[in-house]
């Protein structure tokens, strides 16, 4: 764990039910000419609208359906023009167009000017746009990181757009958003939270304020998201917002680890959900690491209160088999039904060897063993 840390977060964060109605006009304080980027259904956020609309502002909707990929980014660019404020409502991949856009409208360059790995990774020349993120499902916690993920399929990757003032302006996180959200987007984007309070309390950037975070979030999580899987809880819901949100500060703070270095790859060859990726990595990273770590009683002791948490959520003295038996069990496919080949588990290794979130796992891994991960996750 670091001792010497900073704290990214927005500038104001508002969490609970009923937050997102109530806070149209503070988003209206932001701009007038609002570009919204919702989700597939755009009746979803026709509240949303008409809210900002009876707060004096003029609303552009925009459709994010699927994913963000560089053509859908440029073409949002366009839509945008004249905007002066990007709202997101939706899941991590409306926000990520959203978080997107703001940051590149002001920009002098093209996106391929500033996306990380396949394009030039430069640094952003003017300062984003306002920001305002709402997310509907309790997974990525994009709406308080520093990143969006952008899909390059020339290039079968996905990339980050990344930068400090790139955190959202106004973050309004309300669980009653996510309620009756379909059982397998939350099963999938369950785990992602879950994975995104776990990577950074086992990497090598843990610091005592991510800590506080991850400490609390885990074991909430890991019980929300079991009762979930029995059925609809308003509490649960809750519990899950709060894990997600606690999630994405954590990570913006400290860092990730090889669930997310293999999980941007795999989604970028496949097209799966990256929640579901995330989660059929998991069990076996976890493994993995716990073999590969030289014996250090500090780190010994976070993977050991780890695996508590996991197997007070499950009742079983072998907790990591028990949550992959327990996922697979409520109907997250694997890797090879998410469509990934074992062919490509070698690419797939030496690219994620290599991605920024690799960077902070707690213990190197070899080719060798992400193979053997993707091998026993397929």
């Amino acid at each position: 764990m670091t001792t010497s840390f900073e704290i990214l977060q927005p500038r104001r964060i508002r969490f609970g039910r009923g937050e997102a109605l109530a806070a149209a006009p503070e988003i209206t304080n932001l701009g007038q000419r609002l570009f919204l980027i919702h989700g597939r259904d755009a009746g979803r956020a026709d509240w949303l609208a008409h809210a900002l609309k009876s707060s004096g502002a003029g609303v552009h909707s925009y459709s994010c359906l699927s994913e963000p990929s560089l053509p859908m980014l440029e073409d949002a660019l366009t839509a945008a023009r004249g905007a002066d404020c990007l709202v997101s409502i939706g899941g991590g991949a409306a926000i990520d167009l959203g978080k997107a856009i703001a940051a590149l409208l002001p920009a002098s360059g093209v996106p391929l000017d500033y996306l990380e790995v396949v394009g030039r990774g430069g640094k952003l020349d003017a300062h984003p746009l306002p920001f305002v993120a709402i997310p509907t499902t309790a997974g990525t916690g994009a709406e308080v990181t520093k990143n969006a993920v952008i899909d390059v399929p020339e290039h079968r990757r996905k990339v980050s757009l990344r930068d400090d003032r790139m955190i959202a302006d106004l973050a309004i996180v309300d669980p009653s958003l996510t309620d009756h959200c379909p059982r397998g987007v939350t099963l999938a984007s369950g785990l992602d939270a879950i994975t995104q309070v776990i990577e950074p309390y086992l990497c090598t950037r843990a610091n005592p304020y991510t800590d506080a975070l991850c400490r609390a979030a885990i074991p909430k999580g890991l019980a929300a998201l079991h009762r979930l899987m029995d059925g609809e809880d308003p509490t649960s819901r809750d519990s899950m917002a709060w894990v997600s949100l606690s999630g994405g500060l954590a990570l913006a703070n400290s860092g990730l680890g090889a669930v997310h270095g293999l999980a941007g790859v795999i989604g970028g060859m496949t097209g799966a959900a990256h929640g579901a990726i995330c989660g059929a990595l998991l069990p076996h990273v976890l493994r993995a690491n716990r073999a590969a770590l030289p014996y250090s009683a500090s780190a010994s002791e976070r993977f050991d209160e780890v695996s508590s948490w996991i197997s007070a959520a499950f009742g079983t003295a072998d907790p990591i088999d028990a949550l992959e038996r327990w996922m697979h069990d409520a109907g997250l496919p694997r890797l090879s039904a998410q469509g990934l080949h074992p062919e490509d588990h070698a690419a797939v290794a030496e690219a994620g060897a290599f991605s920024s979130s690799m960077k902070a796992n707690p213990v190197t891994l070899s080719t060798a063993d992400l193979i053997a991960v993707l091998e026993v996750a397929g």
